[in-house]
């Protein structure tokens, strides 16, 4: 984005499982009084497959790890998981902290969640366990030092258990889409008179959707917005937050936000541009007056962008981690995909001196870069931005098997796109030609920016084909793009 510059998903929710139970740590010594909530969401389904959602909250005593456990009823299977180490055997699933969550205080939570594959019917667990006792929602006294004599011998060998295994699904050679309509249209109040809506991010969090986006006004100045709802039915109605309400955030340039959480901090990171690179972080993604003030990744321009980026700036910053590092990856609307690299002890700080990694000519290679790690494959996916022969904004796409490594095409020209409005499909007249800057839905939300392969959707903004207004005044709409030539 620069300063000028579902088809729905399928959502369900289930009732809410809730308990708590005492857990007994040994015989005649002092056992805590252990209790727990657990708070069960199927945050989307599609035909063989969905997305649960899983929120632990300590009733009790603190907990210095943690085990959580519970049986599917309809044969569903985890395929995958974040926020917990998974394995299932049978209909018994166990997800065990990772080494960053599993210290939680009382009264505190933790999320998890994981894509599972189902047919026939979805049910919901009927029950949960945390440290292998039954919860009830209260913190309980310790049961009675007592051995329950086994009705049956116990086993000789411990069963087998499997780990989940990743998606199995690959990145076709060629996509397409379905797009919804517009889902998420600029909504004004007294204080702001808006025109657009667009560059959004998109995090799953909490049972919830949290959509960061900026907005333009009357007067063609930038801003950011934030928004959150269950269902991507209730998009368009939910309500919307001007994050210049926010004191800290306040008036000025600010746009193209992206959102992750940033697990070694255990802290929320808004990445967005006010001219330079800056970010905010929050400890609480739900609370927009939560956000710090922007601090700026650099103190000036890099020469090699001033020296290379022509009539265009530096703009639309991404931020990626893998297990090391973490990279700062963005354009300049001159055709340089530029990246950045500090480690992942250092960040936010110690960026070193970008470095061009890709070149192409101005509209080929425009902004708008985003950058995945594709989860049960050694690749990652980035997508670019790029303006056509018409006109018209689209994405292309290349792999690589690191994101300091070389950059293979995947689907990266005007007649083989990753995302382009002639491989995308819309119920009735389609309400937007371009394809423009956005975010895929991600299979977690940390830095790691992990998408599952078997079930592409894309957050984006599309403009009124008949709008012939400057840039700055179009106005933008978010839709979403689900894949519908998927490999799984």
């Amino acid at each position: 984005m620069r300063p000028k510059r579902i088809r729905p998903m399928i959502a369900v929710t289930t009732g809410t499982m809730v308990a708590a139970a005492a857990v007994l740590f040994g015989a005649g010594t002092s056992a805590a009084a252990v209790g727990c909530s657990a708070v069960y969401t199927i945050t989307s389904q599609w035909t063989d497959g969905f997305t649960g959602d899983l929120r632990l909250t300590n009733v009790g005593d603190p907990w210095t790890g943690w085990s959580a456990a519970w049986s599917f009823g309809g044969g569903q299977r985890v395929t995958n998981g974040w926020g917990a180490t998974y394995s299932q055997s049978g209909a018994q699933v166990t997800a065990t902290n990772l080494d960053w969550n599993g210290a939680v205080g009382t009264g505190g939570s933790v999320d998890i969640g994981f894509n599972g594959s189902w047919s026939g019917a979805n049910p919901a667990p009927a029950a949960f366990t945390v440290n292998g006792q039954a919860c009830t929602g209260a913190p309980g006294s310790p049961p009675p030092t007592t051995t329950a004599v086994p009705t049956t011998p116990p086993p000789t060998t411990s069963p087998p258990t499997t780990t989940a295994p990743p998606p199995t699904g690959t990145l076709p050679s060629s996509f397409r889409w379905h797009s919804s309509n517009a889902l998420i249209s600029p909504r004004s109040d007294a204080s702001h008179n808006q025109l657009s809506i667009k560059d959004p991010s998109v995090v799953f969090a909490n049972g919830r959707w949290h959509v960061f986006a900026s907005t333009t006004n009357s007067a063609g100045n930038y801003g950011l917005m934030y928004l959150n709802f269950t269902d991507w039915a209730q998009a368009g109605s939910a309500p919307q937050t001007y994050l210049n309400t926010n004191p800290n955030i306040g008036n000025g340039y600010r746009a193209a936000p992206e959102v992750f959480f940033f697990a070694p901090q255990n802290r929320w990171y808004m990445v967005y541009q006010t001219g330079p690179p800056s970010f905010s972080t929050n400890t609480d993604i739900s609370q927009p007056n939560g956000w710090t003030a922007p601090r700026n990744f650099y103190a000036s321009t890099p020469p090699i962008v001033t020296q290379n980026q022509g009539s265009g700036t530096w703009i639309d910053f991404w931020t990626v981690c893998d297990a090391n590092s973490c990279y700062l990856f963005f354009s300049d609307d001159n055709g340089h995909l530029y990246r950045a690299r500090t480690t992942v002890a250092n960040f936010p700080n110690g960026f070193g001196d970008p470095v061009i990694v890709m070149t192409d000519s101005r509209f080929s290679l425009f902004e708008a870069s985003n950058i995945y790690k594709v989860q049960g494959q050694n690749k990652y996916l980035l997508l670019v931005e790029a303006i056509g022969s018409d006109g018209k904004r689209y994405f292309r796409s290349w792999t690589a098997t690191g994101l300091d490594g070389s950059w293979t095409p995947l689907a990266n020209t005007e007649a083989n796109p990753f995302a382009r409005a002639s491989n995308v499909t819309f119920d009735g007249t389609p309400w937007t030609r371009d394809i423009s800057h956005g975010e895929m839905v991600r299979a977690g939300n940390d830095q790691t920016l992990a998408i599952n392969p078997c079930h592409l959707q894309y957050l984006y903004q599309g403009v009124d084909p008949s709008s012939t207004v400057a840039y700055n005044f179009l106005p933008w709409r978010l839709g979403l793009l689900t894949q519908t030539n998927s490999t799984c």
